[in-house]
């Protein structure tokens, strides 16, 4: 794995996506997201070309749905199996009639795996957020999800965090999501680092994609995945490099030039 171009200073900022990166919720993002799919799929689905066949909480949520909002992800999902729903509003309530329904479906399940405690921090994240932090070197996290903020806070890595964009700032700033670079070049705008100087760490392929339109200095793919599946498709999206964990990450970036 090689760090970052020879010759160039170390990114001076670090935007790091929150789910997949340094919250473990992903899993629970895909498993909310077969619930609202699965049963959209068996009412709505047309028959023929497996268009009825169960969301596939791997590859199909690494392609359509991880990284974007939850009315992005609804859409681009149900689009690929030939389900075309109206728009509805947000405030639909959870079923099938829509795409903000299917995605109301989803929070729910979603908020379900939150009471049952079933996001937490992945054991590497304080760790190297502490490590950068000592190099002072500052760190945003940016998510489309409205419950990051809450969540970081949960498991006290705000306090390691300059700061946190999430997708209540997001509606509020109106920001698109990510394929678009919004997010990022905001974060980076409030770090007061050029994007430029400033590396973007993320595990979804639409992030990845996002930092390389955004013009980041680094973009880092971070694969946690046990076999290394996901690395291949991160660097087709345009990661600079990938890593199986953050300190890796952290290692390889700044250690080598200190």
């Amino acid at each position: 794995m090689n760090g970052h171009p020879e010759g160039r200073l170390p990114p001076r900022g670090v935007v790091l996506d929150t789910d997949g990166v340094l919250l473990d919720s992903a899993t629970a993002h895909a498993a909310a997201w077969k619930t609202a799919f699965d049963a959209c799929l068996a009412e709505r689905a047309p028959d023929g070309s497996g268009a009825r066949a169960p969301f596939d909480a791997d590859a199909e949520y690494r392609r359509y749905v991880d990284g974007r909002s939850r009315y992005d992800g609804a859409e681009a999902f149900l689009i690929s199996r030939g389900v075309v729903l109206p728009p509805g509003s947000p405030e639909d309530p959870p079923g099938s009639g829509t795409v903000w329904a299917v995605a109301a479906r989803k929070e729910v399940a979603f908020r379900e795996a939150l009471a049952a405690g079933e996001v937490t921090a992945f054991p590497d994240a304080e760790e190297a957020l502490a490590a950068l932090r000592a190099l002072r070197v500052p760190c945003a996290a940016v998510s489309a999800s409205r419950h990051a903020r809450t969540l970081l806070a949960d498991t006290g890595l705000d306090r390691l965090l300059a700061l946190v964009v999430d997708g209540g700032d997001a509606a509020r700033l109106a920001l698109p999501g990510k394929p678009d670079p919004a997010l990022f070049l905001h974060a980076a705008a409030r770090l007061d680092t050029r994007p430029g100087d400033t590396a973007v760490v993320e595990d979804a392929l639409a992030g990845v994609r996002a930092a390389r339109r955004g013009g980041f200095g680094l973009v880092a793919g971070l694969d946690r995945s046990p076999d290394g599946h996901g690395a291949g498709p991160l660097r087709e999206e345009g990661a600079d490099l990938v890593a199986p964990d953050l300190m890796t990450l952290v290692r390889t970036i700044w250690d080598e030039r200190r």
